[in-house]
């Protein structure tokens, strides 16, 4: 595979990570404001799979 190539996987899935944070983030911000302890830590465990 070539190195652009590579380097195109590499940024894309850096991308991606970083939209499932950002995505994340919001959803545990809106669960924290609406006082849902339980979909709040869903949402801690799943950052913790995600990483």
């Amino acid at each position: 595979m070539s190195s652009n190539r590579q380097e195109n996987l590499r940024q894309m899935r850096e991308a991606h990570r970083r939209n499932l944070q950002r995505s994340l983030e919001h959803r545990m911000a809106v669960a924290r404001a609406k006082g849902d302890e339980r979909l709040v830590r869903i949402l801690e465990a799943e950052a913790e799979y995600i990483g």
